[in-house]
């Protein structure tokens, strides 16, 4: 295919570097084919498919927030439920003091020992509800990772797996 275009210095180059015109342009045209079909049926499957995982990733994150969100609810309840308990034992302290001016030294001794009963009771309490909901929270953040973790690399885990990254997210969340 000698045309009147390919004559001149890029005819004469391109017959020095042994250009086959009507081969050349067959691979562009199947070049082109090919490119466009990758684009269509592939491409755009694959792009979808990154999206999809993008938009799971950002919803893990935003229940990882949440759950932040929640320990720190919990947080200041266990607090604010610790300083009631102290300010009621604080109360009942002072009450049992003002009982023990007027009582003899026997019934003073029964009323602060049990003052501070209910006291260790309170903290005790407290300590055991601060420890549940904090054992709640591991759980669910644990369940959260693994499900996310499950569903990101797309393979279904093992037990060995749930309890390795269980024991991990406790760790952090611990730390």
């Amino acid at each position: 295919m000698n045309l009147i275009m390919f004559g001149g210095i890029i005819g004469d180059t391109a017959r020095e570097f042994g250009v086959d015109w009507p081969h050349f342009i067959a691979q562009v045209i199947s070049f082109g084919l090919v490119a466009f079909l990758l684009h269509r049926f592939a491409y755009k499957r694959v792009v979808d498919m990154l999206e999809e995982r993008r938009q799971l990733i950002a919803e893990s994150m935003a229940n990882a927030d949440k759950m932040k969100d929640e320990l720190a609810k919990a947080e200041s309840q266990r607090q604010e439920t610790l300083q009631q308990a102290n300010a009621q034992a604080v109360k009942l302290i002072e009450e049992a003091r003002a009982a023990a001016a007027r009582v003899q030294e026997q019934e003073t001794q029964k009323a602060i020992a049990a003052a501070e009963q209910i006291i260790a009771k309170a903290r005790e309490a407290a300590a055991a509800d601060h420890a549940r909901m904090l054992a709640e929270l591991k759980r669910e953040v644990g369940r959260l990772v693994v499900q996310t973790t499950a569903t990101v690399t797309g393979k279904i885990l093992t037990p060995e797996d749930h309890k390795r990254l269980a024991e991990e997210t406790a760790r952090q969340v611990s730390a």
